[in-house]
């Protein structure tokens, strides 16, 4: 089938030109009106973002307790090692492996039975000097009296007197022999010479004992209250005078500073001890000192050689500035360094001088003032020079 071309009037040929010149000019004006667009928004600057909010503490001086923990050991308060002071048969033990005993009571008893002849052979010389004494005397007195008639010599008399005297120094010596003998018949019952608790018994019954042999029969410990034994470096125990010296530490008690242990287990005693002493010599090899301190054991929780960690009580100081770990980094040198915020809200770096640690704080004793707020949230957020909005930290609740 052929094809059919339809011829186009000229009214339509002469209209297209027209519109495209209109489209043309529309799309020029839409990409002048974009372009325009586009410079103004790269001319613009960006809206600066909003101050970081921080959270800060003021540091005000507070009076704080100064404490140290020391390592340490416990040990017995006394301890006495039973030996006998007579020798013999061992007979009886009269106490329980273990126990409890009391100061004075009977450990062990040893044969009295030889010791009770001696004290009969002592008292029968008593009575033979004593009875040799008053003959004597009686004989002295009569040769006085014949000396004034002079019927008998004074040498006579001199011989009876010089008798005499003899007579009644055998007195004295035979009473001596005789408590002595008592002495050792008391010592065949071994007392315990103090209270405290008994461990193993080094003899059994049947054994044959020497005076003050080298092998104890029983150890006796006490244990309430108990010993305990800490280091200190002596650095620390100068800092520590020279702070009491200048008042910058007070304390009730001028030689004895409180204490509480730490045992192994991280458990807290619960009863509280006090240092006795400190020794006058600092250990060469290990430049520290030896603090002793006394603990109750009312429980005899305590045994002698453990180890422990004491918390010592070194005094109270009313200038400490107290500045949260949290809020304490350090410079790449390893400085102790805080952020604080100043007056106008601008945030700068303060070098610290940090001391001991208390609680979950730094004692600071260089680098801050009364007053400053430190950030102690936010740290990694702002850097100094920044601009910040500060918001004191709240206070922690107590529940009354």
């Amino acid at each position: 089938m052929p094809f059919l071309f339809r011829r186009r009037s000229p009214s339509v040929l002469s209209s297209r030109p027209c519109t495209e010149r209109r489209l043309t000019a529309a799309l020029l004006a839409a990409a002048w009106l974009l372009a325009g667009a586009g410079g103004v928004a790269a001319v613009a600057q960006p809206a600066a973002p909003p101050a970081p909010t921080v959270i800060v503490v003021t540091i005000k001086r507070q009076a704080v307790p100064v404490t140290s923990v020391l390592p340490g050991r416990t040990a017995a308060y006394r301890v006495a090692e039973v030996r006998p002071q007579v020798g013999g048969l061992l007979r009886e033990r009269l106490f329980t492996e273990g126990q409890e005993v009391a100061a004075g009571q009977s450990l062990f008893q040893i044969d009295p039975a030889p010791f009770e002849a001696a004290v009969k052979r002592a008292e029968a010389a008593v009575a033979r000097t004593e009875a040799a004494r008053r003959s004597a005397g009686g004989l002295a007195q009569r040769y006085r009296t014949l000396a004034r008639s002079q019927v008998v010599s004074e040498q006579n008399l001199e011989n009876a007197e010089s008798e005499l005297r003899q007579a009644e120094a055998e007195v004295v010596s035979a009473r001596a022999a005789l408590d002595t003998v008592k002495i050792d018949l008391g010592y065949t019952r071994v007392a315990s010479p103090i209270t405290g608790r008994t461990g193993r018994s080094g003899v059994t019954v049947g054994a044959l004992l020497t005076a003050n042999q080298t092998a104890p029969l029983v150890t006796v410990t006490q244990l309430d209250p108990i010993l305990v034994d800490l280091t200190q470096p002596s650095s620390v125990l100068l800092q520590q005078r020279r702070d009491l010296a200048s008042g910058a530490l007070t304390r009730d008690t001028a030689d004895r500073a409180k204490a509480t242990l730490i045992l192994e287990d991280g458990w807290e005693y619960p009863h509280a001890g006090e240092v006795q002493f400190s020794e006058v010599i600092v250990d060469p090899g290990t430049g520290s000192v030896t603090l002793r301190a006394v603990f109750p054991n009312p429980d005899q929780l305590l045994l002698p050689g453990m180890f422990v960690r004491a918390r010592v009580e070194e005094g109270v100081t009313d200038r400490a500035l107290l500045v949260p770990q949290q809020a304490v980094t350090r410079t790449p040198r390893g400085e102790p360094m805080a952020l604080v915020v100043n007056g106008e809200g601008v945030v700068e770096q303060r070098i610290l001088t940090a001391g001991r640690a208390i609680g979950g704080d730094w004692m600071v004793t260089d680098g801050l003032n009364p007053g400053d707020r430190v950030v102690v949230e936010g740290v990694l957020r702002v850097r100094p020079g920044m601009r910040v909005n500060a918001t004191e930290r709240a206070a922690a609740r107590t529940d009354g």
